[in-house]
């Protein structure tokens, strides 16, 4: 799949003819999808857990993942595409945000095929993309919402014993320290999670180490719990969690505890991907593509410890991502394979879902944004 800046631009441009306008009372979500519409506008109503279309957003092939910035002025997206403005690469792309609508502003070459995440730093100066196809990252710096050609780049070498998923390296997802002097890159093709001292002033980044997890295991995304030190790095090929501990001093990874998503008997596909914490610290979910399912465990605020404490379906086939609304009394739930997101009741003090919830035919949903 090809595309370019050019025509990006004009195709953005074009799908906005006409206004988003949100009745009062309700929020803006775009959803990122794996199509050539790229970024759809949904309308929500968080009394009633519904979810409106709104039309398209902005025309981008493939579109993985999409973040703001942090005022929430400014979107950022992945374009999976195996060519971009004539070179063999994914794209980046950003956007304004005014009144629920993008308007675009650049976009540029990624490191290598397949862009599928993208993450900011917590200045908002630097954003850092992970290509899974190409196995390598890159950074590039933002001013007023715009990106630089980029700054920095890593071409992964490495690969695991999983002979039909791991013949080479697979960045696959982006992050930074809670105190944003490290940057994280997890490599699910060769079994570790790369680390990085982070300059955001020039948005460069210098090694700083490695995190090994088990061979085999895939390590796909990594995310920080509210208290600081405790994070959780979910693995796709075995659906294992490994429960690290951040150092402030080295920004190292030290492995706490590894947690079995997945019964002693079950025989099927595994596939976990994705995870969710509240705000307050609580409660942790997982979802799980093999047996479709998310996977709800209580946390100790303070400690970031986990209890099994439940596991509910997904609402339909390979739950790729999955966020909760503002109020955190609903989670949304992108399942990819079948079309549709599901929209859960929870309860906010226990953390529990609803066993039936609402579905939105939605063209292959990978990311959903509030």
């Amino acid at each position: 799949m090809t595309a370019s800046a050019a025509t990006l631009a004009a195709a953005a441009s074009a799908s906005l003819a006409a206004p988003f306008s949100a009745p009062s009372g309700r929020k803006r979500v775009f959803v990122g999808s794996n199509t050539p519409e790229g970024i759809l506008a949904y309308e929500w109503d968080g009394e009633t857990g519904e979810l409106t279309a709104a039309g398209v957003a902005a025309k981008l092939a493939n579109v993985c993942w999409i973040t703001y910035s942090p005022g929430r002025e400014f979107l950022y997206a992945a374009s999976e595409v195996d060519s971009f403005d004539g070179k063999p690469t994914g794209a980046v792309a950003s956007y304004s945000v005014a009144n629920g609508e993008l308007q675009p502003l650049s976009a540029q070459n990624s490191a290598s095929k397949g862009t599928c995440h993208v993450a900011l730093d917590r200045t908002g100066r630097v954003l850092l993309a992970a290509d899974y196809a190409g196995g390598s990252a890159a950074s590039f710096v933002v001013t007023d919402g715009r990106l630089s050609p980029a700054v920095w780049i890593e071409h992964y070498t490495g690969h695991g014993p999983n002979v039909s998923r791991q013949q080479s390296a697979h960045a696959h997802f982006a992050s930074f320290s809670p105190d944003n002097r490290f940057a994280y890159i997890n490599d699910l093709g060769e079994d570790c999670i790369h680390i990085y001292g982070l300059n955001a002033k020039t948005g460069t980044l210098t090694a700083a180490g490695s995190y090994k997890a088990k061979p085999g295991a895939g390590p796909r995304t990594l995310h920080f719990h509210p208290n600081g030190p405790t994070a959780y790095s979910i693995n796709e090929l075995d659906s294992t969690v490994d429960v690290l501990e951040w150092s402030k001093t080295d920004g190292s990874l030290t492995l706490v505890k590894r947690i079995e998503l997945l019964g002693a008997g079950y025989t099927g596909d595994t596939h976990a991907c994705d995870t969710v914490i509240s705000r307050d610290g609580k409660s942790v979910y997982f979802a799980n593509r093999g047996d479709n399912s998310i996977y709800f465990f209580h946390a100790d605020e303070k400690t970031g410890s986990l209890t099994p404490s439940g596991r509910f379906d997904c609402g339909g086939k390979s739950p790729r991502n999955f966020v909760l609304d503002p109020t955190e009394r609903w989670m949304l739930v992108a399942n990819q394979v079948s079309n549709q997101i599901s929209v859960f009741a929870r309860n906010p003090e226990a953390g529990t879902l609803a066993k039936e919830g609402k579905s939105f035919p939605i063209q292959a949903p990978m990311c959903i944004l509030f």
